[in-house]
C-alpha cells in the first residue's frame, strides 16, 4: 500500500512553504536538513506530508518514550491504514550487569521486561520485513543490537494449508522459533496442543493461529482475534511465523557458532592465565560453558545478547544489527529519518556506546564475560552516521551540530496556524516562591485550566505535588522513575481535568501537546547549568504557546545569561506572529485537540473486533448461532460485560434480519 494522509488539517502559516522546501531539499538528495519549527506551529502535521508527497517507509526518533509516545499516536491519526509503530526499550527497570572492582561487587543484570512493549517492537520489526507502508517511531535505543534481520526472516517458519508434516516436527519448529509450550494458560508467545490441533498465541499479540493437523498434514490454518477462547472465524491458506525472540540464529549456524565460542573461551583462559588471573579464568570458564549448553539445548540462555558477534558471525569490532539494519534490509529504494527535539537526541545517540563500552570492558578483564561481549552495544555514532539516509532534523531549538550539517538547508516555521502567541513571560523573587505559586495556580483553576511546575530535583518534584495536595489542590508529579505505560495516562487525566497540576524536571519540556494549560512556573530559573540553560527554558516555556492566555513565571532573584538570551529569543519569536496576525487579520485562538484514549493496552471495541458482520456475504444466521455460543463461554468464564456486549450484538442482528 501506498501512505495516505488523512487529516482535517490543511497547511497554514508557515506549513505549506515548510512541506515545499524539505519535499524538495529530500528529492534533490540533500543528506541533511533542520526544521526549525516553534512550539504549536504543526511541526508533526508538517513532517507527516513529507512522509505523503515522498513516499517512502520512515523512521522518527525520539528522545524520550513520552514524546514518542505521544508522537505514535498523531501519526496513528494521520495514517490510520498503513504500518505503524512504537518501538522503545522494553524495559520497565533495568540494571545493567556490572563489576565494582574496587569494592569486589558484582551486580547481575536485573530487569523487568513490559510485555506490551515488547510485542509492540516485534509488529514493528515483522511489518518492515513485510510490507513497504511503515513508520516507525522509536526513542533513541533504536540504535542499540537486536539481532540480524536477516536471521530473523530466514528462521521464520512458512505454514501452509496442506503441508506435509507430522505433529513432532512441527512442535519442534515452534520451540527453535523460542515459542513455549504452556497448554494451561496461553499468552503471548507461548502455544498448546490439543490433539491434533496446536494452537499458536503470536509474539505480537494480535492474533491466535490454530493449526489442525490431520495424520502428517495440516488442513486447516484459521485464526482469532487474539483473546483466549475466542472464536476462529478467519482461514488463511498460509502464514508466516516469525520468532518470539530477536536472538535466533538457524540451526546449521548455531552449532558453528557455538564452535566459535569455544574457541574463543579457549584463547581468553589462555590469556587470563598468563596474566596469573586464576580466579577470574574459573569463574568465566563456568559461566561461559553454562550458558553453551543452555543453547545447545533450547537454543537461548539468559544474557545470550552478549554472544550476538558469534551468533551474527560478524568480525570483532564490526558494528552490531539495530532497528535502522531492518529499515535498509527490506528497503533497498531508502528510507526517510526524522529526529525529532534533535537538539537533545543526536547528543545521548553520540554518548551512548562510550558509556556502554566502559562497563562491558570491567566486565571482560574480571572474567565475567568474553572479549566478544563489548560487540553487543550501541552503534557508534560514526556508524550511526553512516547508516543514515535523507534526515531531517527537527526542533524548536536546534542545536550548532545541526544547523552546521544543514548548512544553508534550514527550513523556518515561525507562525502559527492559530495566531497564538508565545507565552508573556514575568520574573518574580524566589522568596515565598511556593505560597505565591498557590496564589497563583488557584487563579488559573478558577478559570478551568491547568498548570505545570517544573523543579530541578525528583525529590523536590514529589514533595511540592504532596504539599499542593495538601492545600487542597490536585496535583500528580511526573519524572523518569514514572513507567513508561502510565505517563501518556498521567498526561490524559491532567487534560480532562482529573488534576489540575503537574509537577516535574525535564519530561515537562520539549514536545509535550498540552493545550489546557495556561502557565508554567519554572522554580529557581537562575540556577544556570543544563536544566536551566536557553534552549531548556525556551522550550519549556513553549508549553504555555498552546493557550491564548498561555504566560510563565520564572522564580528567580538575579538575570542569568540563558534567562535575558531565552526570553530574548521568546519576545523575538511573539513579535514575528503579532506582525503576521495583523496583517493577515487574524485573531488568536486555542488549540482544539481530541483527548485521546491511550491505545496500547486498551481492549478492542466489540463492533470492531466483529467487523465482518458488516460484510454483505455473511451468513447471518450462522454469525447468530456462533455469537450466542461465545455469549455462553463468556457467562460460563463469569466475563459479564463481554456477555453483555455480545447480547447487544445479536439483538443488532435480529434486528437487521427483521
Amino acid at each position: 500500500m501506498n501512505f495516505k494522509l488523512i487529516s482535517k488539517y490543511t497547511p497554514k502559516g508557515d506549513q505549506p512553504q515548510a512541506i515545499k522546501k524539505l519535499t524538495e531539499n529530500i528529492k534533490k538528495g540533500i543528506k541533511s536538513q533542520v526544521l526549525l519549527g516553534v512550539t504549536g506551529s504543526g511541526k508533526t502535521f508538517t513532517m507527516a506530508s513529507v512522509i505523503d508527497k515522498i513516499q517512502k517507509p520512515t523512521l522518527i526518533i525520539s528522545p524520550n518514550k513520552t514524546l514518542a509516545a505521544q508522537l505514535y499516536q498523531e501519526f496513528k491519526d494521520f495514517f490510520p491504514n498503513n504500518g505503524v509503530h512504537y518501538f522503545v526499550s522494553y524495559y520497565d527497570y533495568y540494571q545493567p550487569e556490572a563489576y565494582i572492582p574496587q569494592t569486589d561487587t558484582y551486580i547481575e543484570k536485573d530487569s523487568k521486561v513490559n510485555e506490551e512493549i515488547d510485542r509492540m517492537r516485534h509488529r514493528a520489526t515483522q511489518d518492515l520485513l513485510s510490507r513497504k507502508d511503515v513508520i516507525v517511531v522509536a526513542s533513541v535505543s533504536c540504535i542499540y543490537n537486536i539481532g540480524s534481520p536477516e536471521n530473523y526472516q530466514s528462521v521464520s517458519f512458512e505454514i501452509k494449508s496442506g503441508q506435509k508434516i507430522n505433529r513432532k516436527e512441527f512442535i519442534s519448529h515452534l520451540i527453535s522459533l523460542q515459542y513455549k509450550r504452556n497448554d494451561i494458560e496461553l499468552k503471548p508467545g507461548n502455544f498448546r496442543v490439543r490433539g491434533e490441533i496446536i494452537e499458536i498465541y503470536l509474539v505480537t499479540g494480535e492474533k491466535i493461529i490454530r493449526i489442525e493437523l490431520s495424520g502428517n498434514s495440516i488442513s486447516k490454518i484459521s485464526l482469532s482475534n487474539g483473546k483466549v477462547d475466542s472464536l476462529f472465524l478467519e482461514t488463511k491458506e498460509s502464514i508466516k511465523l516469525f520468532p518470539a525472540t530477536f536472538w535466533v540464529a538457524p540451526q546449521t549456524k548455531l552449532n558453528i557458532a557455538i564452535t566459535n565460542i569455544r574457541s574463543e573461551l579457549e584463547e581468553r583462559l589462555k590469556v587470563l592465565k598468563k596474566q596469573k588471573k586464576l580466579v577470574e579464568a574459573q569463574r568465566l570458564e563456568q559461566k561461559t560453558n553454562y550458558d553453551l549448553e543452555m543453547i545447545q539445548e533450547t537454543g537461548f540462555c539468559h544474557g545470550i545478547e552478549n554472544y550476538s558477534r558469534q551468533l551474527e558471525f560478524r568480525e570483532a569490532g564490526s558494528p552490531p544489527f539495530s532497528l535502522i539494519d531492518y529499515f535498509r534490509h527490506q528497503n533497498k529504494d531508502g528510507f526517510l529519518m526524522f529526529i525529532d527535539e534533535s537538539h537533545i537526541a543526536t547528543p545521548q545517540i553520540r554518548a551512548m556506546s562510550v558509556q556502554d563500552r566502559i562497563r562491558k570492558e570491567t566486565l571482560i578483564d574480571f572474567g565475567f564475560r568474553l572479549p566478544s561481549a563489548v560487540d553487543n552495544r550501541p552503534l557508534k555514532f560514526a556508524e550511526f552516521l553512516e547508516r543514515q539516509p535523507e534526515t531531517t532534523y527537527v526542533s524548536a531549538t536546534p542545536a550548532e551540530y545541526e544547523l552546521a550539517l544543514a548548512r544553508k538547508n534550514v527550513v523556518e516555521q515561525l507562525i502559527r496556524p492559530t495566531g497564538l502567541l508565545e507565552p508573556k513571560i514575568e520574573i518574580k523573587k524566589t522568596e515565598n516562591q511556593i505560597q505565591d505559586l498557590i496564589v497563583e495556580i488557584k487563579k488559573v483553576i478558577s478559570q478551568k485550566q491547568r498548570v505545570l511546575v517544573v523543579t530541578l530535583t525528583k525529590r523536590l518534584a514529589e514533595e511540592i505535588s504532596d504539599y499542593l495536595i495538601d492545600k487542597g489542590i490536585k496535583t500528580q508529579y511526573l519524572h523518569s522513575e514514572v513507567k513508561t505505560m502510565e505517563r501518556p495516562e498521567i498526561l490524559k487525566k491532567l487534560r480532562l481535568g482529573e488534576f489540575d497540576v503537574l509537577v516535574g524536571i525535564n519530561l515537562l519540556r520539549e514536545g509535550l501537546d498540552l493545550p489546557e494549560v495556561s502557565l508554567i512556573a519554572i522554580l529557581d530559573a537562575d540556577k544556570e547549568g543544563f536544566l536551566r540553560n536557553k534552549t531548556t527554558l525556551i522550550q519549556t516555556m513553549g508549553r504555555a504557546a498552546r493557550h491564548k492566555d498561555g504566560r510563565v513565571i520564572l522564580y528567580a532573584d538575579k538575570m542569568t545569561g540563558s534567562m535575558k538570551s531565552a526570553i530574548d529569543e521568546i519576545n523575538r519569536r511573539r513579535k514575528i506572529q503579532e506582525d503576521y496576525n495583523k496583517k493577515n487579520n487574524i485573531e488568536p485562538s486555542a488549540i482544539i485537540k481530541d483527548i485521546r484514549d491511550w491505545g496500547f493496552s486498551k481492549e478492542e471495541d466489540i463492533e470492531e473486533e466483529f467487523h465482518w458482520l458488516e460484510d454483505p456475504s455473511t451468513n447471518l444466521g450462522q454469525a447468530k448461532k456462533l455469537l450466542e455460543k461465545e455469549m455462553k463461554e463468556a457467562v460460563k468464564n463469569l466475563d459479564f460485560e463481554r456477555a453483555a456486549q455480545l447480547r447487544d450484538l445479536i439483538d443488532k442482528i435480529k434486528n437487521n434480519k427483521s
